[in-house]
C-alpha cells in the first residue's frame, strides 16, 4: 500500500520539483520512503512518483518507481497471488531479482500486456510507462479498492492516489464542477467517474487507460464487469453443497489477504461479516489473530460488547478501545485534509479512530466490507423486496392519480406533514414511478433533484453514473440482483472503499478487503437468490457458515452500523462550525448556494432537530472542504 503520482506534460513545462511537491502531500500513504523517475522525451516530459509503505519485500528490492527493460512502474496496492504468477513466469523464461510483487507485475505486463490484469488477485492502481512504444498504461483493480484520480486538459495529464497531489501542480485549475457538487449533495460523495473539479476524473473500477505520449490519444477500456457474473445462469446446486463451496472460496480469499512481511490484524465489529473473516482465518491458525474494536459510551451505538463476545469465543488477541467524545470530535477538523474531495459519510470518524488503534500494533488490517453488497445484507433490500413489490402491484393509473392528489395537499398547513415533508415528497415520487430504479434512487438520495436545483445557484444537470446501468440482462433480471449490482458499482466504491482507504492511509495503515476477491462475487452472483435472502433472512448462506463456528445466540442481534450521534453533536460541540460555515456572510462570499435555502435548512434543523441533521452535515462537510482546498485555510 502506497501513494502514487505523476504526469505527462506535452508542453514540457513540468519538472521534478513539481513532482516532488505533488508526491510529498501523500507522505501519510508512504512514510517509509519516496522515489522519482523522470523522462525528458521529444514530445513530452514524463514523471513517475512514489510514496512507500513497506509491506512485501522490506528491502530495497521493493522500492519504486521500479524498472525492467523498457518498462517503468509506480504502483499502489497488493497482488496477493504474485508468488504463483512468478512461478508461471519463471517457466516461461523470466528471471527475478527481488521478492516483490512489483517486479512480478512488470514481467507479467511484458508477457501478457493488458491481459495480465486477468491473472491478478488483489487490490491495485498502477501506472506503467513503456519507453519502447511511448505509452502510459494506468489501471484500477476490479472492485475499486485502490483510488486513482487523473486530470486531462491542455496537453497536461496528471494522476495520483489522492486529489490533493494533483492540486499541487501549478497548472491545475480548481474549477468546481457544479454538476458533481449537485451529485455530492444527493449521495454524500461524488460518484465515479466524475470528480468535484472540472477536467478531473476517477478511473472506474475494473478499467484501464492508455495515453500515447506522442500523439496525445487517450483511450479507456473495461477489463472486468460485475454484470458478467450476474448475467450467467443461476447455479443448479443444493444448499449443503453451496455452503461447502462458498466456505472454500471465502477461506482461500481470506488467506490471500494474510500475505505480508509485516503484522496483520482484523477489524472486528461483532457483526456477521467481520465475524466471518475472523472465524475462518482463526480456524486455520494456531497463532491468535489480532482483532480490534472501537467502543462508545452510548449503548445505542456501541458494538464493542458484541465484538468482545465473538473474540472470546474464537480466542483472538483482542484489543478494545473506548474512545471519548472529545477524541471523536477532534477528527472532524482533520477530515477535509484526508478526504480531499467532499465526503459526507460520518462513519469516517470511527473508522479513523479504529485505524489509529490498530496501527499501534499492526501495519495491515483486514476490513470486512462488501458482505452486504454480495450476500444481500442491507435493510433497504428488504424494504424494496417487501414494500416496493406491494407498491408495484398497485395499477399504474391508481398510483399516478394518488401521486397527483398528494401534490395538491397543503403540507405547510398540516403540522404532521410539515414535519414529515421530506418523506411525504419521496412517497409522492414513488407513487408516480414505482420502478426498482426509482425506488433505489429515493432510498439513496438525500435531496431530490428539485431540492438540489433550488439549493445551488448555478444551473446543474444530473450526471450519468452507474446508477443508470441497464447491463443486467432481461432474462436474468430480478430486483435483488439489480440492487446488489448497482451498490457494488456505486455506494461500495465511492463511499465505503474511499472511507476505509483514507481512514487507514491517514495513519499509514494498509486496509485489505477480503470479501472483494473477485472470485467471491463471481460465485455469489450465480447462487440461487433464496440462498442469500430467504423469507426475510438477509445474508442467509453467510450466516449458515458463521454459525458453524460461532453460536447463533451470540450473533443474533439487530444490525447497528458504524454510526455516531451527528444530530446531537451539530447542536452542541460542532455548532460553532455550523454557525461559521453556514453563516450568511460565508454563503454570500462563496456564491455557490442560495442563501434562503441554506437558511431554511438551518432553521428547520434547530426547530425540528434531527429532521434535517444529515443535510446540515452534507453542507458542513462541503464547506469545510471548500475552506481548506479553495480558500486555503
Amino acid at each position: 500500500m502506497c501513494g502514487i503520482s505523476g504526469f505527462v506534460d506535452f508542453k514540457k513545462q513540468t519538472d521534478r520539483v513539481v513532482l516532488e511537491k505533488m508526491n510529498r502531500t501523500m507522505q501519510h500513504r508512504g512514510p517509509d520512503g519516496e522515489g522519482y523517475k523522470m523522462f525528458n522525451m521529444q514530445h513530452a516530459n514524463i514523471g513517475l512518483g512514489h510514496r512507500r509503505l513497506s509491506i512485501i519485500d522490506l528491502t530495497e528490492g521493493g522500492s519504486q518507481p521500479q524498472h525492467y527493460k523498457n518498462y517503468h512502474i509506480t504502483y499502489n496496492g497488493e497482488v496477493y497471488n504474485y508468488a504463483e504468477i512468478k512461478a508461471t513466469l519463471e517457466t516461461l523464461g523470466h528471471q527475478f531479482h527481488s521478492n516483490s510483487d512489483t517486479e512480478v507485475i512488470l514481467h507479467a505486463y511484458e508477457q501478457w500486456g493488458s491481459d495480465a490484469l486477468h491473472h491478478f488477485i488483489g487490490m491495485f492502481a498502477f501506472v506503467i510507462y513503456d519507453e519502447s512504444n511511448n505509452t502510459l498504461f494506468a489501471c484500477r483493480d476490479r472492485a475499486g479498492v485502490k483510488p486513482f484520480f487523473y486530470y486531462w486538459k491542455d496537453g497536461l495529464f496528471l494522476f495520483a492516489s489522492e486529489l490533493k497531489a494533483i492540486m499541487q501542480h501549478p497548472s491545475f485549475q480548481k474549477q468546481i464542477n457544479t454538476h458533481a457538487l449537485a451529485a455530492y449533495m444527493q449521495y454524500g460523495y461524488v460518484p465515479a467517474p466524475h470528480c468535484i473539479f472540472n477536467d478531473t476524473y476517477k478511473l472506474n473500477a475494473g478499467h484501464y487507460l492508455q495515453l500515447n505520449s506522442i500523439d496525445t490519444s487517450l483511450s479507456i477500456k473495461q477489463y472486468w464487469n460485475v454484470y458478467d457474473a450476474y448475467n450467467k445462469p443461476t447455479l443448479k446446486i443444493d444448499l449443503p453443497e453451496a455452503i461447502v463451496e462458498t466456505e472454500k472460496i471465502l477461506v482461500k480469499a481470506f488467506e490471500y489477504r494474510m500475505v505480508s512481511d509485516v503484522p496483520v490484524g482484523v477489524f472486528l465489529s461483532g457483526g456477521y461479516d467481520s465475524s466471518c473473516v475472523t472465524a475462518l482465518l482463526q480456524k486455520e491458525q494456531t497463532k491468535k489473530l489480532k482483532t480490534f474494536t472501537i467502543g462508545f459510551t452510548d449503548s445505542n451505538l456501541n458494538e464493542a460488547p458484541h465484538a468482545k463476545k465473538v473474540a472470546a469465543h474464537l480466542g483472538t488477541d483482542h484489543t478494545e478501545y473506548y474512545c471519548t467524545q472529545k477524541e471523536a470530535l477532534e477528527i472532524v477538523p482533520q477530515l477535509p485534509f484526508f478526504y480531499d474531495e467532499p465526503f459526507a459519510d460520518s462513519s469516517a470518524i470511527p473508522t479513523t479512530l479504529v485505524s489509529k488503534i490498530a496501527k499501534a500494533q499492526v501495519t495491515v488490517a483486514l476490513s470486512a466490507d462488501a458482505g452486504d453488497e454480495i450476500f444481500a445484507g442491507y435493510s433497504r433490500y428488504e424494504y424494496v423486496m417487501n414494500y416496493g413489490k406491494k407498491l408495484q402491484r398497485i395499477p399504474a393509473f391508481v398510483r399516478s392519480s394518488a401521486g397527483f392528489l398528494m401534490g395538491g395537499i397543503p403540507k405547510n398547513n398540516i403540522p404532521f406533514l410539515k414535519k414529515k415533508h421530506h418523506k411525504f415528497k419521496k412517497m409522492q415520487n414513488l407513487f408516480k414511478d414505482a420502478s426498482d430504479h426509482n425506488i433505489l434512487l429515493n432510498l439513496t438520495k438525500l435531496l431530490n433533484d428539485q431540492e438540489v436545483f433550488r439549493l445551488i445557484k448555478m444551473p446543474v444537470t444530473t450526471l450519468n453514473t452507474h446508477f443508470n446501468s441497464k447491463e443486467l440482462m432481461p432474462h436474468n433480471y430480478n430486483t435483488l440482483s439489480y440492487l446488489m449490482a448497482i451498490d457494488y458499482q456505486t455506494y461500495l466504491v465511492d463511499d465505503i472503499l474511499q472511507k476505509v482507504d483514507r481512514a487507514g492511509m491517514g495513519v499509514s495503515l494498509e486496509g485489505r478487503e477480503p470479501f472483494l476477491d473477485h472470485n467471491i462475487i463471481e460465485w455469489a452472483a450465480q447462487l440461487p437468490l433464496h440462498f442469500k435472502y430467504k423469507q426475510g433472512n438477509k445474508k442467509f448462506i453467510l450466516k449458515e457458515i458463521v454459525h458453524k463456528y460461532i453460536p447463533a445466540q451470540i450473533m443474533n442481534r439487530p444490525k447497528m452500523g458504524f454510526t455516531i450521534p451527528i444530530s446531537e453533536w451539530l447542536q452542541t460541540d460542532l455548532k460553532m462550525y455550523v454557525d461559521e460555515y453556514l453563516s450568511p456572510s460565508f454563503i454570500q462570499k462563496q456564491n455557490i448556494f442560495n442563501l434562503n435555502e441554506v437558511n431554511s435548512i438551518v432553521h428547520a434543523f434547530y426547530q425540528q432537530k434531527t429532521a434535517t441533521a444529515e443535510k446540515i452535515w452534507y453542507l458542513l462537510m462541503f464547506q469545510m472542504w471548500y475552506d481548506k482546498w479553495i480558500n486555503g485555510n
